[in-house]
């Protein structure tokens, strides 16, 4: 409907997305890589239990593999205080989530 207007918003989106991942991101969390082999070391175990108990992932589960993305970014950098913060709130949600 309007191809000039979503043109422009996506690419402000990919210059932006291109400032962090090769900017503050890419000094926070480490090289993309690693850093994604990180998550996969912590999310492999926590699916494996998930489908072996439950036949199934659940909200709980998600919110350990959201706790061991913070843990896996703080591995990079440990006193970056939002991701204390963000697995503080993730560890709470979980723990009142059905099932």
């Amino acid at each position: 409907m309007y191809p000039d207007r979503d043109a422009m918003k996506r690419e402000e989106i990919l210059k932006k997305a291109e400032s962090l991942i090769n900017g503050p991101r890419a000094k926070q969390y480490g090289h993309a890589q690693e850093n994604f082999e990180r998550i996969m070391n912590g999310w492999n175990p926590i699916v494996a239990s998930a489908i072996k108990l439950h036949g199934r992932l659940t909200p709980k589960h998600i919110a350990l593999m959201m706790d061991w993305l913070k843990t896996s970014r703080l591995l990079e950098d440990i006193e970056h205080e939002d991701s204390w913060v963000d697995k503080i709130g993730y560890t709470a949600l979980g723990a009142e989530l059905d099932k």
